[in-house]
């Protein structure tokens, strides 16, 4: 493909417009050429990030005026499925926000969908694997050059959360990107996923208790703790220590200016995922483009990967309410491998 790529665009919230302002201002080989959005007023304000841009109000009306050539889903999870069903009708490269959709009886129907095509067609938003320090931690553990690795212990941190933000969402908004991340990392799926409760944070919400500890269990015997903590009021932080047979590494640590002054030492911490994750988006797109150009379509997690965290977010949200939970998948599909 010799072109730019011509991207639709379903969803123009504040992911969907970050993605659309990503694309237009730091993506070679890619162009935003056509917004889909019902709400006319968040797609005029999309419209201006991408000069050019065609705005429908349904993803039909964009396939029936073949005005792109690839689809980039950023809506709520809930409206994943019937944007994913007439695109892949339609036989275009998909590229899904997290989640792939929002249970794994959804899932399950999109993966029978995709399998009618002659390759996976979809590639699911997990940023994580996309982050730099992520990447090196990955390295290391497949090289082994620490050893083994035995313990994962992770952290994910928010200053806050908003009034929509409810129990079940600490798994389904936020550990869904550890359910991913983890098993990359550590090269094995989950098998058990138990949740505990410390002390309550008397700063949250009265809707939530929190913060959690999820304890997940790898079949290859990794043992995993992840602190969940969405009112730490500091900053926004995701950190992972990596324990080894030789040794221990880190990834997620404040970097940047370090300042002492007054008897103090001060470094800036993040504010969101948004700067956090800054280059693993823009490397998720650009491999997510290039991978269309050249006629993979997928570089990156896949629709089955996808369906695996639905399984797990299930299996988490079970846990709120105690006892060690069990995650039993179907064999993986050819198609998939």
């Amino acid at each position: 493909m010799t072109t730019d790529l011509r991207i639709g665009v379903v969803g123009a919230g504040l992911m969907g417009a970050d993605h659309i302002a990503r694309i237009t201002h730091r993506i070679s080989g890619a162009r935003v050429s056509a917004i889909i959005e019902p709400n006319a007023e968040r797609a005029a304000a999309a419209a201006e990030l991408a000069p050019g841009a065609e705005t429908f109000s349904s993803i039909d009306d964009g396939i029936a005026a073949s005005a792109f050539d690839a689809v980039l889903i950023a809506t709520p999870g809930q409206f994943h499925e019937p944007v994913i069903e007439p695109a892949l009708a339609a036989g275009l490269p998909i590229f899904c926000e997290k989640p792939l959709t929002q249970d794994s009886e959804s899932s399950a129907r999109v993966l029978e969908l995709e399998q009618r095509l002659d390759r996976p067609h979809i590639q699911v938003g997990f940023m994580r694997r996309f982050d730099p320090e992520y990447a090196q931690l990955r390295e290391l553990v497949a090289k082994g050059d620490a050893g083994e690795l035995l313990l994962l212990h992770c952290a994910h941190r928010n200053p806050s959360v908003p009034d929509t933000y409810i129990q079940p969402m600490l798994i389904n908004d936020s550990v869904v990107h550890e359910f991913d991340v983890v098993p990359w990392l550590a090269g094995s799926p989950i098998k058990t996923v138990e949740v505990k409760y410390p002390r309550r944070n008397d700063l949250a919400p009265e809707r939530l208790r929190e913060p959690i500890v999820v304890i997940m269990g790898l079949e290859n015997g990794v043992f995993v703790d992840v602190e969940m903590n969405v009112n730490v009021q500091f900053g926004y932080q995701v950190t992972t220590e990596a324990v080894f047979q030789r040794g221990v590494a880190r990834i997620g640590q404040p970097s940047g200016l370090q300042l002492w002054q007054d008897a103090r030492v001060a470094t800036g911490e993040h504010e969101s995922f948004v700067t956090r994750f800054s280059t693993a988006y823009d490397n998720e797109i650009t491999r997510w483009v290039d991978a269309v150009r050249d006629g993979r379509l997928v570089d990156g997690p896949n629709a089955w990967d996808g369906y695996l965290v639905a399984l797990a977010c299930e299996a988490g949200v079970r846990a709120l309410d105690g006892g060690v939970q069990e995650i039993t998948s179907p064999d993986r599909p050819a198609f998939y491998a």
